[in-house]
């Protein structure tokens, strides 16, 4: 009978002890996977602060932007008409475009309101297994 590399029958343990040692397993998997997952999540967390962090540089200087453009077509259309039409058509223009777009989101909004109803369901289903109650599969 062969043994594998570094195991000897000095090293057998008993199936009581190694009953006993279970538990104390257990906790200390739990705890590696529990700072695995606190690394991890610090690491994704910096990355997407950072991205974050970008993304709102990028839309003040987009909305520098859209500012120059709405100016822009003031003085364009202050070629043909008054200024004052201008900016007011410009204006006007402005708060159609702002209120299809309140619109819009509204719909959406009511369309996904953020409530996580399928993990809840999981859970419960989860709950019901764990207890013996209801359908659940085997």
């Amino acid at each position: 009978m062969s043994y594998d590399e570094g195991f000897t029958p000095k090293n057998k343990k008993s199936i009581f002890t190694l009953i006993g040692e279970i538990p104390a397993l257990l906790v200390t998997l739990v705890k590696a996977e529990l700072e695995q997952l606190k690394a991890e999540m610090t690491r994704k967390l910096a990355h997407a602060g950072i991205g974050i962090g970008m993304l709102l540089v990028a839309a003040l200087l987009a909305f520098f932007a859209l500012a120059t453009l709405v100016a822009a077509a003031v003085l364009g259309i202050a070629v043909a008409l008054p200024p004052w039409l201008a900016a007011l058509i410009v204006a006007a223009a402005l708060l159609v475009l702002a209120g299809i777009l309140v619109a819009l989101g509204v719909r959406w909004l009511k369309k996904g309101v953020p409530i996580p109803n399928e993990s809840i369901d999981s859970i419960k289903a989860d709950v019901h297994a764990l207890k013996g109650v209801g359908k659940y599969d085997h």
